[in-house]
């Protein structure tokens, strides 16, 4: 730059002294402005509802339920079972399910086809289903007789100790049986609500030993 005027040249060198900050911002602000002004690859949207699809499987699985002080209160088997997100339940094939009333006494259900809640306090038992609540003595020492129910469908509530149905049901209590279009049975009221067309066979009691009969 031979020949130009010395208040030239300064000039020139100020300007080489602070050329790289204002290069520096000028590409800041290049870069806010394209940021503020590209468009969204994605929008807001509100949460999708979960659809009724199983998240998750297992085989040869129990699910077992305790007590606070650690007593087992129910137990759920399966051959397969499918979890649903939006009812949290479980669909079990090849139901099994146990379940143990506070004052001792022991239920067992079975059935091809189970639908339980997410704590399997309530099962319902589709296809051959069975409940039993197997002969015990109660806490007073008294005996509780074996009782069966039988049907297409059976709903256990186990905290309730209840059974009840919307189909044509067999009930079976030792060796008394009866037949009803629906049902519902209360082991805390002892009461069985039969429905629709009942019918009932109620045998002598079994005479005991020696001949007396009760």
């Amino acid at each position: 730059m031979k020949g130009l005027p010395a208040w030239l040249l300064r000039g020139w060198d100020r300007l080489t002294i602070y050329l790289p900050i204002v290069l520096a911002g000028a590409l800041a602000l290049g870069t806010y402005w394209l940021v503020r002004n590209a468009p969204k690859l994605t929008s807001d949207s509100a949460p999708v509802a979960p659809t009724h699809e199983a998240d998750y499987f297992m085989r040869g699985f129990v699910v077992k339920r305790f007590l606070p002080n650690g007593d087992l209160r129910s137990e759920l088997r399966g051959a397969e079972g499918r979890h649903f997100p939006d009812t949290d339940t479980l669909e079990v094939d090849q139901v099994r399910m146990r379940s143990i009333s506070p004052s001792g006494l022991v239920t067992n259900a079975t059935a091809n086809r189970g639908l339980s809640n997410a704590d399997a306090s309530e099962v319902q038992l589709f296809g051959n289903a069975v409940v039993v609540r197997e002969q015990a003595h109660d806490a007073d020492g008294a005996l509780v007789p074996r009782l069966e129910f039988r049907g297409d469908f059976l709903w256990v509530f186990a905290d309730e100790e209840r059974v009840s149905s919307t189909k044509p049901v067999t009930l079976t209590r030792d060796r008394d049986v009866f037949t009803a279009e629906s049902m519902d049975y209360d082991k805390i009221t002892g009461v069985a609500n039969l429905k629709g067309r009942v019918r009932g066979l109620i045998q002598p009691p079994a005479r005991q030993a020696g001949g007396a009969a009760r």
